[in-house]
């Protein structure tokens, strides 16, 4: 009733502020129904174009981002490095044939993908390739990139090829690759060759930091006499920061 009163005030404006004020309230919870009064439309202080500003559910892009990254003739390298993998002569022709043909760009993001799908056989002969090509400069990246995804995957025989490789162009890794390494060798059963790659962290140019050390002190539990012999150069390097020794019962240590 108070709507039809409105409607026939001889002010327009005055009409459509009135009505405004009453329908905006209770438009949450409005139903239509039968009325005689004209429909002047939902008025809103939001634009119009903004009627989804809620996640809907549906996909906003690729799941996965990294297709954006990589081009259509690496992606197609990929692709055909993983088939041919098991088959050493398709594999050398297709090598030849797509992977040489490849710009810089398109081969160093070739590397980088088979490392992230952790096809780490595929990525050190796309390594190798890299390193005879004319703009090849030596990168303690690209190195650091192998090492860590060898060493994951316990190919502790290819990551210290590569190590050796690294070290004869006069590069030093940082602390994170002596971590993965070391890890590696640990978890590959080899704590002498851990202790090598800790030496050699030692007469790294960079200071070391605290996440080998650590690896190490976790890592050499079953090993007393190499580990004390860590734990002393961490206390002499960190004064401040403390070492948790756990009950020698835990291991059998006596």
């Amino acid at each position: 009733m108070a709507l039809r009163a409105f409607s026939r005030s001889k002010i327009p404006f005055l009409n459509l502020m009135l009505i405004r004020e009453l329908i905006i309230p209770i438009e949450l919870s409005y139903k239509p129904m039968k009325t005689s009064v004209p429909i002047l439309g939902v008025i809103s202080s939001k634009p119009i174009l903004d009627f989804r500003s809620y996640h809907d559910g549906r996909p906003r892009g690729p799941l996965w981002r990294g297709k954006k990254l990589i081009g259509k003739e690496a992606l197609f390298v990929v692709l055909g490095l993983k088939r041919f993998k098991d088959d050493e002569e398709k594999l050398d022709k297709f090598i030849k044939s797509h992977v040489l043909r490849l710009l810089k760009m398109d081969m160093v993001t070739v590397l980088i993908e088979l490392q992230r799908q952790e096809e780490v056989g595929l990525a050190l002969k796309v390594f190798r390739i890299i390193q005879k090509q004319d703009w090849y400069k030596p990168d303690v990246y690209l190195y650091k990139d192998l090492i860590i995804a060898l060493a994951k995957c316990k190919k502790m025989d290819d990551a210290m090829q590569i190590w050796e490789s690294m070290r004869k162009e006069d590069l030093f890794p940082d602390s994170q690759t002596y971590a993965e390494v070391i890890r590696g060798f640990l978890r590959y059963g080899s704590p002498a060759d851990a202790m090598n790659i800790y030496e050699d962290m030692k007469k790294s140019p960079d200071p070391p930091e605290e996440l080998p050390f650590r690896i190490l002190l976790k890592g050499l539990l079953p090993h007393p006499l190499l580990r004390n012999k860590v734990k002393q150069d961490f206390e002499e390097m960190f004064p401040d920061r403390h070492v948790y020794d756990p009950p020698e019962e835990i291991f059998g240590i006596r």
